[in-house]
């Protein structure tokens, strides 16, 4: 087998060299990452308690970055990893902090002298896979993440059919916060308003923020996301916000501005008098603070337009751990086996444990130190109807933050289909001109 693979590794290398660019050396890397994935021996679920017959040998250094209030927990599961695998005892490994927000920039930056495996948010993805700076997930690593990850985080970690990187979170989104005496049913929309209308207090969600109101249209069909270049420039764009279903979704959040209860905003710390927000995981210390033994949590409710009812979605976030291309095929699959053990389901719940992140692993999330969490179970629960957050443009943000400042404004109170159409073809056109 590992002359089959010198065999393998040496051609893509001879490919590699007649390339050219800063990035030559990672079509030889995924070629060399393949084929210690689809070749190499595998470990169990976890990635513990190696088949020393199949795999090994080798030596070199390993780095990974991580952010830096992981990087002792990670060193630790890294030990934990090194002690069960005597046949990888040849490799160095360093564990250095580096943010999921930075891990990007620095590796499109200088792919080669990068980590090796490091931590991202999945809006990065594109932007990596472009810089050629993951390596492809095929055969048991790849059915590894589909089946032991929830499906938004599963979604998170592919581009098309490919898969690019081990999720290891699932716990970035929003969900609804309420006070269990005064919403008596928080699976709809209009009844929240309803009750908190009744008992005189306010019901929180921020319409000047276009991190929240995709939450309305993403579920009716309507799109809106862009795609970047390895430099992370914007170059195209899908959106079909100026349609039918836009339409619906603008004179959803037009009906529920009206109602007396409604804040804008989705600040629990901010928030005065309210019974119900919507809001993150983030904020599940101030909710508990004001809601006290009322304090409650649910997926986002339903809305109903013309109509039809319909399950509000919005944008999910994830964390992923992905590999560098190796031109090594035994570094290679010490890097995949290591990624892989990291993303399971005995280290994703002991970084629950250790650091509060919220596992994507399925088992995991039914571990009942996660499923008393209130607040991830009912993200868990909305994540099944988001999308993954891509990369957007600062104009995006700032023009939707306008747009809900006139929803709020009334501006748009009195407007007939026709001309909440004619708002949308305006702000898709202007979200067009970002990419081009």
């Amino acid at each position: 087998m590992k002359k089959i693979l010198a065999i393998l590794l040496t051609t893509a290398m001879v490919v590699s060299m007649a390339a050219c660019g800063d990035n030559s050396g990672s079509n030889s890397g995924n070629n060399a990452g393949n084929n210690a994935g689809n070749n190499g021996g595998t470990t169990n679920e976890n990635g513990g308690g190696a088949d020393n017959t199949t795999s090994g040998g080798g030596s070199g250094d390993i780095t990974i970055w991580v952010a830096d209030n992981v990087v002792e927990f990670t060193q630790e599961q890294v030990n934990v990893f090194m002690a069960a695998h005597p046949e990888y005892a040849g490799y160095t490994v360093t564990i250095e902090s580096v943010g999921e927000g930075d891990a990007a920039g620095n590796m499109v930056t200088d792919v080669l002298g990068g980590a090796d495996i490091y931590a991202f948010a999945q809006d990065q993805l594109s932007r990596l896979v472009s810089a050629n700076a993951l390596m492809e997930l095929t055969n048991d690593y790849a059915s590894f993440v589909e089946t032991s990850n929830d499906a938004g985080a599963v979604g998170a970690a592919k581009m098309g059919n490919a898969v690019y990187a081990f999720p290891i979170t699932s716990d970035n989104g929003y969900f609804l916060y309420y006070d269990s005496s005064v919403v008596t049913d928080p699976t709809s929309l209009d009844a929240i308003l309803a009750d908190c209308e009744a008992a005189g207090k306010s019901f929180y969600f921020q319409i000047t923020s276009g991190w929240y109101t995709p939450a309305f249209f993403f579920p009716l069909g309507c799109e809106l996301t862009y795609e970047t270049n390895e430099e992370g420039k914007f170059v195209s764009s899908n959106i079909s916000y100026a349609s039918d279903a836009g339409v619906s979704a603008l004179k959803a959040i037009i009906e529920m501005k009206k109602s007396p209860a409604f804040v804008d905003g989705s600040s629990v710390g901010s928030a005065t008098n309210a019974a119900a927000i919507v809001s993150g995981t983030w904020d599940a210390g101030a909710a508990k603070d004001l809601y006290g033994d009322n304090y409650a949590c649910a997926k986002l409710p339903t809305f109903t337009v013309d109509g039809k009812t319909t399950q509000m979605g919005g944008f999910g976030g994830f964390k992923l751990i992905g590999v560098k291309p190796q031109t090594d095929v035994d570094k290679a699959l010490v890097c995949l086996e290591l990624a892989k053990w990291l993303s399971g389901e005995e280290v994703q719940l002991a970084r629950y444990q250790a650091v509060g992140w919220g596992p994507s692993n399925l088992n995991a999330q039914q571990n009942e130190a996660v499923q008393s969490d209130e607040a991830l179970s009912a993200l868990a629960e909305q994540l099944a109807f988001t999308i993954p957050q891509g990369q957007y443009p600062d104009g995006y943000w700032q023009l939707t933050e306008s747009l809900g400042g006139s929803i709020v404004a009334g501006d748009y109170d009195s407007y007939d289909d026709a001309q909440l159409l004619g708002v949308l073809q305006e702000f898709q056109t202007t979200c067009e001109s970002y990419a081009q």
